[in-house]
């Protein structure tokens, strides 16, 4: 005998935006089943037999079915059959068998039933086994998504540049992709160095790109931006009671990442207790969730980043030395845009002819001269700031020809000018707070070489504190 549902209180539950079919021919149960649902704030519509099972799948597109083995009009090994043939793969299905049906619960597992519970059924197990399943099946869907996403990202990378260094750049990343395809072991750890936007994330992506595991995730982790007292969770996952504010599982970015690739962005800036736990997982490649003792084994590729000198910061005992070793078994070093010779014309007006592009503009031009304050200016910032700088100007400029002017870098210091009579802080007390401001951080970050860490140490402000005023002054 079924348990029937007991008397439902008039408290109003929040709607969950799924719906559940169920295929149920015992229609106490049925009901019973639906009015427990309903209290659990789920949609859900009751089928007594295979047509209108199918009738009803058509027309509600359910994210969950609860189905029956034996209905009046056939199997419900044959309805499965036919939702998974017409596509519908990513519809969750439970299974529910009477004792002496096992032979059809395992034959529906082998349809791609998600799971079978055994009759009779409990409604709190059911309502467990439903949410369970409907949050593995979202999990499952976002991550592939966001994979489609990445590969599309990935198709769409331009890696722009024809200096010796550059070249050299894609061959290691060509020879590196090689290696990835001639074996079926994890790719070696890559440690991408280099000043603040010079690039490093294309290079990753291409790495990404080039692989044998170019069709599985990549994501991207900024170490840097990820709050100190839950960084470990984001990375690694929790259970659910882990921590106050951990009200349920919640799968980590390493975990995320599957057998694609972890690219960990300012891995400078990563706490030195979480470095160790990261060497643990390089080293074992089994990682545990906080909250639990279970190891989960790691297939991800890990790619690292760093605008820092991780040299000094082992000297200074800021990052572990065994962890650096781990990390560097191969490593990409990015130049500075300033020493990228005639890339910085080509990057130049690769970015006026995207901006001219999204924008619906004519082509876009550039004067001598501000071609020519182009090729001086030092660029602290690299091909960050060019990107950003060039955008406005495009934009503010109308399309058409851009002038030194237009750019914006005529009174700022160009390569080799060392007159102190441009000393801004000769001229404070003539600025206003925000113009203060602004030469305030753009000295911090010269003296830093675009280095936004050390900038933000320097000035005595939050790394993203720094990002933020940078953003609004285009910096």
């Amino acid at each position: 005998m079924h348990e029937i549902e007991p008397m439902i209180t008039s408290m109003e539950v929040p709607a969950i935006d799924k719906q559940i079919l169920i295929v149920e021919d015992e229609i106490v149960f049925a009901k019973a089943v639906k009015k427990h649902l309903a209290r659990a704030g789920y949609k859900s519509e009751i089928a007594g037999d295979l047509n209108t099972a199918r009738d009803k799948f058509e027309s509600l597109t359910p994210d969950l079915v609860l189905l029956d083995m034996r209905l009046p009009d056939g199997s419900g090994l044959d309805f499965l059959e036919a939702v998974k043939n017409e596509g519908n793969s990513n519809v969750a299905v439970l299974v529910m068998s009477a004792y002496g049906e096992l032979d059809d619960a395992v034959s529906a597992m082998k349809l791609g039933a998600t799971d079978y519970l055994k009759k009779p059924i409990d409604l709190e197990e059911l309502l467990i086994n439903i949410k369970k399943v409907l949050d593995k099946n979202e999990l499952e869907t976002k991550l592939v998504n966001s994979s489609k996403r990445e590969r599309n990202a990935s198709e769409s990378i331009e890696f722009i540049g024809e200096c010796p260094e550059i070249i050299s750049i894609k061959q290691q990343i060509e020879q590196i992709g090689r290696l990835t395809y001639a074996s079926d072991t994890v790719p070696p750890t890559v440690l991408i160095l280099g000043e603040t936007g010079t690039g490093k994330d294309v290079v990753a992506r291409s790495l990404h790109a080039s692989a044998s595991l170019s069709d599985k995730p990549f994501v991207q982790v900024d170490c840097a931006s990820l709050p100190k007292d839950l960084i470990e969770a984001e990375l690694f996952g929790h259970e659910k009671g882990a921590f106050t504010s951990a009200h349920s599982a919640r799968t980590g970015l390493i975990e995320a990442a599957e057998d694609g690739a972890l690219f960990l962005d300012e891995i400078g800036e990563l706490p030195m207790d979480l470095q160790s736990k990261l060497l643990a997982v390089l080293d074992r490649r089994l990682m545990r969730r906080v909250g639990t003792t279970k190891e989960l084994p790691v297939r991800a590729w890990f790619i690292a980043a760093t605008n820092r000198k991780i040299e000094e910061l082992v000297e200074k005992r800021e990052f572990r030395s065994d962890l650096y070793y781990r990390l560097n078994v191969l490593s990409i070093e990015m130049p500075p845009l300033r020493e990228r010779g005639n890339d910085i014309i080509m990057l130049a007006r690769y970015f006026a002819k995207q901006t001219a592009r999204r924008y619906g503009f004519e082509n876009v031009t550039f004067t001598d001269e501000a071609m020519q304050t182009i090729i001086e200016y030092p660029w602290p910032g690299n091909i960050r700031e060019m990107k950003h700088l060039i955008e406005r100007a495009v934009l503010l400029n109308n399309g058409g020809e851009l002038s030194s002017s237009a750019l914006g870098l005529t009174n700022q210091p160009l390569k080799g000018n060392t007159d102190k009579s441009q000393d801004s802080h000769s001229k404070i007390e003539d600025m206003s707070l925000e113009s203060a401001e602004f030469t305030l951080i753009k000295q911090a970050l010269e003296k830093a070489n675009g280095n936004v860490s050390k900038a933000a140490r320097e000035l005595d402000i939050t790394r993203m504190a720094l990002r933020y005023r940078m953003k609004k002054y285009n910096l």
